[in-house]
């Protein structure tokens, strides 16, 4: 059994215009750590290996390594100054290239969203060009290896799929509570355990499909939202400062 998790090394700090990603402003997407709880859960109860991917900077590695602290086998990052302004569309084809030289595998995972873009859109993209089965939101996966049943609760519904390997799934935040590295594992990842580092030409991808070259979409500006507030004071008793504040809401439509 192979298991790939996707994984991303994400801006902590807001950022202003460019996205800079320096070690000291990154951290593992906090998203993909279910996802990867997932995989070391399924590997021991069914053995094989957990791979971790990512695209980025060779800052992305020290997410990597962190990744390997918690127990992955392999980690794998896929850098290259061509890759640098990636909207998700040309995120998914690299991690769909990525994921092909990676090969055979069974499970492909990916958290539901990052929390530096939001968009939710890479897992199901990468599913799509890989030409896979997938699965979102998912909170439960048993059964057999072979044949697994999975559930994912949306709109008020709980779903029930099953799947036959090789299929792709996103995680949902609450299916599993992620585990602290050991000190001791944490050293070994750090001084003793390799990256592996490949570029567009490993992966056969041409320069014009991936990075700002292959992205249909760009930012174009970025800045924080002004936000006006006003704090008006409630004078008189507990009873009389309730009284008034109703009244203030009612008169501004707030509540009925």
């Amino acid at each position: 059994m192979h298991i790939i998790v996707c994984i991303k090394s994400v801006v902590t700090d807001a950022p202003r215009g460019k996205i800079i990603r320096t070690a000291d402003k990154c951290a593992l997407n906090p998203f993909d750590r279910p996802a990867l709880e997932v995989a070391l859960r399924l590997k021991g109860k069914h053995g094989g290996s957990v791979t971790v991917l990512s695209m980025g900077p060779p800052t992305a590695a020290a997410t990597l390594r962190e990744a390997l602290a918690l127990g992955a086998d392999r980690a794998v990052l896929l850098c290259d100054p061509a890759l640098a302004g990636a909207d998700t569309l040309a995120t998914s084809t690299t991690l769909c290239a990525g994921v092909r030289y990676l090969a055979p595998f069974d499970l492909l995972l990916f958290g539901t969203r990052t929390s530096d873009s939001d968009t939710g859109q890479v897992g199901p993209q990468t599913a799509v060009l890989l030409d896979i089965s997938m699965v979102s939101g998912v909170v439960k996966i048993d059964g057999p290896f072979e044949c697994l049943h999975v559930e994912r609760e949306v709109d008020g519904f709980l779903e029930v799929y099953e799947v036959v390997p090789p299929t792709a799934l996103t995680i949902h935040p609450t299916a599993a509570a992620p585990r602290d590295p050991a000190l001791g594992s944490i050293a070994v990842a750090f001084d003793e355990m390799p990256v592996e580092t490949i570029g567009i030409g490993q992966l056969g991808l041409d320069p014009k499909q991936v990075g700002d070259a292959g992205s249909p979409t760009r930012v174009l500006s970025m800045k924080p939202v002004q936000r006006n507030r006003i704090c008006r004071w409630i004078e008189g008793t507990p009873v009389a400062q309730a009284d008034a504040l109703i009244r203030q809401l009612v008169d501004k439509g707030l509540i009925g």
